[in-house]
């Protein structure tokens, strides 16, 4: 059950009007954060959808407890911050793992527990609450890891890779017609490049987790002929790390269990669950082309369309600069951490290596010239 907090109803002169403006703002947060979680649910089914119903209560309840502090004036809230209206807008148009992923970063700046007017129960509810969506952003995660992964990267290196390419010729020295055939060169070099290796490794992944998953064929029959006092299935269990009382357990279980099959597997025989999260094969080399052919791209782009000299490699230096902060910030996001950090990070890394690139072309071209 709410309690009012000491400051709602004990403060000396009663609430200013700071105070109600406050109150306003975190009713209509409140508000946005609830259908921010009823758009998410809209677009999920089962247990999931269950989950974010919950949140979307809890926060209603919160609501409701800054209505009970402001009364008649709880009408005149109007919407909530700019960020929870562009997280509700994303909610309802995309439903995706980054809406999880940027809804997780906003629990965590709950201003709840510095609030003299919150509960203690409304602050631990929004630490909760931080917990569940970091469970939920995971699972998003773990369905988009191979795929983006290999996305995200793909489109780096392409970028990356082919600035530095166009720009170590350009120090040389070249025709712009130079230029344009080894960016071209470039970009279909690499994105075949990073296609084959992602298909190979993504395959290689596949295989060591089919390898190393439990095999239960015929483990009903091969069950029904062990010698219960020897019960040599304690042995299965030790031999992936359970230590032999446990193990002794569990195999007693599995002799009395009407489902030896289940029991015996951990994630089944073909290693599902974990081919699930590596993806498949293909969907990763075509993401990783795809990816790192628009990326390798940008940087031609301005030479495509007849720009020469500096101002070809002006333009395309804006245009890369632009995409690795863009691809930066969403791979923070997905990650959980500071979008605008790691799209720093990564305008530095392709930057310098741009830099170093094109000062060794100028050395190269001027010793060879």
């Amino acid at each position: 059950m709410e309690q009012h907090a000491p400051g709602a109803g004990g403060r000396p002169g009663g609430p200013t009007a700071a105070d109600r403006r406050r109150w306003r703002r975190m009713l209509a947060d409140e508000r946005e954060e609830a259908r921010v979680y009823r758009d998410l649910a809209g677009r999920r089914t089962g247990e999931e959808r269950e989950i974010l119903l919950a949140l979307a209560e809890a926060e209603e309840r919160h609501g409701a407890h800054w209505e009970r502090l402001l009364g008649a004036e709880a009408a005149s809230a109007g919407r909530g911050s700019l960020h929870r209206r562009v997280l509700a807008a994303l909610a309802r148009r995309f439903g995706s793992v980054f809406v999880l992923a940027l809804v997780q970063r906003a629990e965590t700046r709950s201003p709840y527990p510095a609030d003299a007017d919150a509960t203690p129960a409304m602050a631990a509810d929004e630490r909760v609450h931080e917990e569940v969506v970091r469970g939920l952003a995971v699972r998003g995660r773990a369905r988009v890891s191979g795929t983006f992964r290999a996305a995200v990267f793909g489109a780096n290196d392409g970028l990356v890779s082919n600035l530095s390419l166009v720009l170590g010729v350009i120090g040389g020295g070249v025709s712009s017609s130079t230029v344009v055939l080894t960016g071209l060169a470039g970009l279909l070099a690499g994105a075949l490049s990073m296609g084959a290796g992602e298909y190979v490794s993504v395959r290689s992944q596949r295989e060591l987790l089919a390898a190393s998953a439990p095999d239960v064929r015929d483990a009903d029959t091969v069950l029904r002929h062990l010698d219960v006092d020897a019960n040599e299935l304690a042995l299965v269990y030790r031999a992936r790390g359970v230590p032999a009382e446990e193990a002794r357990r569990r195999a007693e279980e599995v002799l009395r269990s009407a489902d030896p099959a289940g029991a015996v597997g951990i994630g089944g025989p073909d290693g599902s669950a974990g081919h699930e999260v590596v993806g498949t094969g293909l969907g990763a080399a075509a993401s990783s082309f795809v990816f790192f052919a628009s990326g390798a791209a940008v940087p031609v782009l301005p030479f495509l369309l007849g720009l020469r000299g500096t101002a070809a490699v002006v333009v395309a230096g804006v245009l890369v600069g632009l995409a690795l902060l863009l691809t930066g910030a969403a791979a923070g996001v997905l990650a959980g951490g500071p979008p605008l950090r790691r799209a720093l990070r990564q305008l530095a890394i392709g930057a310098g290596a741009a830099a170093v690139t094109y000062g060794l072309g100028v050395l190269f071209g001027a010793v060879l010239g």
